[in-house]
C-alpha cells in the first residue's frame, strides 16, 4: 500500500477548506519508523516510474562525501513551490512527509488543480549526516536509543545555518556544497512557498513563519488538535522571536540575533555563523513555513497555567543546571583530546556543542535578572526548561560518547580513551535515569506527526493560492 491509497476522495468538504485540510491530515496511513536513506531514494524513484510525464527529476547538488542529491518536480502550476527535507539530519518526520506530499500530489488531480503550483520535493539535502543517524531510525519511540544514536552536524556543517552572514561583527561565507546546491535552487526559483522539514523532540506542535499570516492560524492550530497533538506553548527555542499567535512565531533573522544578544551583554559572535534557508529565500518575497513536531507529547507542553515558581528562578536553576552539563562534558573531552586521533563528525560536532551549553546556561541566568523575569513561570515554561536540559544531556553526551567509541571501533583506543569511555558512559547513563524519572509522555504516532507537517504544507499552499501576487 502506498500512503496515497488511503486518501478518499467522499468528503463533502471543499478542497482546500479547514475541514478538507484537516480530513487530509488524518488520512495518513499507520507508519513504521523512518526511511533509511537507500529507502526514501528508492522510494521516489517508484513514484517517478509510477507517473511518467508528472513528475520529473534532476540532480541539484553533491553532498560532501560524493552522495548525490536529487530533487524532483511535480505539476506545472503557476507558483513555485520548494520543499526540503534533511536540512537537519537528525530530523527525519520530513522524510514521510515528502514521500506522502508527492504521492498525493501524483494521485490527486483535483488537489493539484486546487493549488496550482509546481512542486520542488528535495527528500534529503545532507545525505551524509543523514546517514549517521540512521541506527534509530527503526524505533525513534526509545529516547535512549534515539540519544545513544544521534547526531547533529556542528553549527557550520548544517545546511540549515550555513547560508551567508554579514552584521556587524558577524561575517560568515564558508558555504558547503549542499548549501550551494540549495541557494542556487531558491535563486532559480525564486519559489512562492518554501518549506524546510523540521522536527521537535518533546512536548508539542509549534510553527515558524517567515512573515505574519493570520489567516493560516486556524488550520495551523486545527489540524494538530485533530490529531490529539498539543501546541507547545512554552520557552521558545529563541527569546527574541515575534509571536505571531499561540506556537506561531517569526523565523527571526542573524540581525535579531545578534542584537538581541549584543544586548544581553553577551558577544554574539561566539553563538552566531550562517544564516538560515529561511531567511535566504525571504529575499524573492517568498513564504518560509516551519512545522515543529514532537517524538513524545507530554500534557504540561501547552498548560499555561502559574506555577509557585518565578521565571526567572526557573531560568537560574535550570541555567545552572545547563552550565554544569556542559562543564562536565567539557571535563571529559579536554581529557580525551590529546588521546584522539580520528577527526570524526561526532568529534567535530562535540568541539562545538560543549562549550555551547557552558554558554546557553550563562545567557539563561543573564535572562533571569531581567525586570520581566518577575512574574510566575507557567507549567509549559517549567516543562520546556527542565526538558531542555534532559534533551542536551542526552544528545551532546551522546554524541561525545560516539567520538569516542569511533576509536575503539577503529582499534586506535588506548587503555585511557577506553576508561574515559567507561566514564562517559556512566555518567551518560545516570542522565538518562533522570529523564526517564521525569518523562511521563507519550510516544505520538508518525502518522500524526506527517499528518500535522502535511497539513501545514497544504495550509500554506492553499492561502496563497487564494492571495495570488502575494509578496511583501
Amino acid at each position: 500500500m502506498t500512503l496515497h491509497d488511503s486518501v478518499t476522495r467522499t468528503s463533502s468538504a471543499v478542497v482546500g477548506s479547514t475541514d478538507d485540510i484537516v480530513r487530509r491530515a488524518g488520512a495518513v496511513p499507520p507508519l513504521d519508523g523512518f526511511p533509511t536513506l537507500d529507502e526514501l531514494a528508492a522510494r521516489f524513484a517508484r513514484i517517478e516510474r509510477d507517473a511518467p510525464g508528472l513528475i520529473s527529476s534532476r540532480r541539484v547538488a553533491t553532498s560532501r562525501l560524493g552522495e548525490p542529491i536529487t530533487m524532483y518536480t511535480i505539476g506545472a502550476g503557476a507558483r513555485h513551490h520548494l520543499v526540503v527535507g534533511g536540512v537537519h539530519p537528525n530530523e527525519p518526520i520530513g522524510s514521510w512527509t515528502a514521500v506522502h506530499l508527492a504521492e498525493t500530489l501524483c494521485a490527486d488531480d483535483e488537489l493539484r488543480d486546487r493549488l496550482d503550483a509546481t512542486w520542488h520535493v528535495v527528500p534529503s539535502i545532507d545525505p551524509d549526516g543523514g546517514r549517521l543517524n540512521e541506527a534509530w531510525f527503526a524505533d525513534p519511540g526509545d529516547r535512549g536509543r534515539y540519544a545513544r544514536g544521534f547526531y547533529r552536524p556542528a553549527p557550520d556543517e548544517q545546511v540549515e545555518w550555513t547560508f551567508p552572514t554579514s552584521h556587524k561583527a558577524a561575517y560568515f561565507d564558508r558555504v558547503m556544497p549542499e548549501t550551494l546546491g540549495l541557494m542556487r535552487l531558491i535563486d532559480e526559483l525564486r519559489p512562492d512557498l518554501y518549506v524546510s522539514l523540521h522536527n521537535g523532540e518533546m512536548g508539542g506542535v509549534y510553527y515558524y513563519l517567515s512573515r505574519p499570516v493570520p489567516e493560516l492560524t486556524e488550520a495551523l492550530h486545527a489540524v494538530p488538535a485533530s490529531l490529539g497533538l498539543p501546541l507547545d506553548t512554552g520557552e521558545p527555542e529563541s527569546p527574541f522571536l515575534e509571536r505571531y499567535a499561540p506556537a506561531v512565531f517569526g523565523t527571526g533573522t542573524i540581525a535579531e540575533a545578534y542584537d538581541y544578544l549584543e544586548s544581553l551583554g553577551v558577544d554574539p559572535a561566539a553563538e552566531i555563523a550562517g544564516s538560515s534557508s529561511s531567511e535566504y529565500a525571504s529575499r524573492w518575497g517568498t513564504l518560509g513555513l516551519v512545522a515543529e513536531l514532537p517524538y513524545w507529547k507530554h500534557p504540561d507542553a501547552d498548560d499555561t497555567s502559574a506555577t509557585d515558581e518565578s521565571y526567572g528562578d526557573l531560568l537560574r536553576r535550570t541555567g545552572a543546571q545547563m552550565t554544569a552539563t556542559g562543564e562536565a562534558l567539557a571535563d571529559l573531552l579536554a581529557r580525551a583530546e590529546p588521546l584522539l586521533t580520528l577527526a570524526t563528525p561526532f568529534l567535530r560536532a562535540s568541539r562545538a556543542f560543549v562549550p555551547m551549553l557552558v554558554r546557553a546556561g550563562a545567557v539563561d541566568r543573564v535572562r533571569a535578572d531581567e525586570p520581566s523575569s518577575a512574574r510566575a513561570a507557567t507549567v509549559a515554561e517549567r516543562f520546556s526548561c527542565e526538558d531542555l536540559v534532559h534533551c542536551f544531556r542526552l544528545r551532546y553526551g551522546g554524541m561525545l560518547l560516539r567520538a569516542l567509541e569511533a576509536e575503539a571501533v577503529a582499534g586506535t583506543a588506548t587503555a585511557p580513551l577506553r576508561r574515559l569511555a567507561a566514564e562517559a558512559e556512566a555518567l551518560w547513563s545516570g542522565w538518562r535515569d533522570a529523564a526517564a524519572a521525569a518523562d511521563g509522555a507519550e510516544v505520538i504516532p508518525i502518522a500524526s506527526l506527517v499528518g500535522v507537517q502535511y497539513g501545514a504544507v497544504l495550509a500554506a499552499a492553499v492561502h496563497l493560492a487564494d492571495a495570488p501576487g502575494e509578496r511583501p
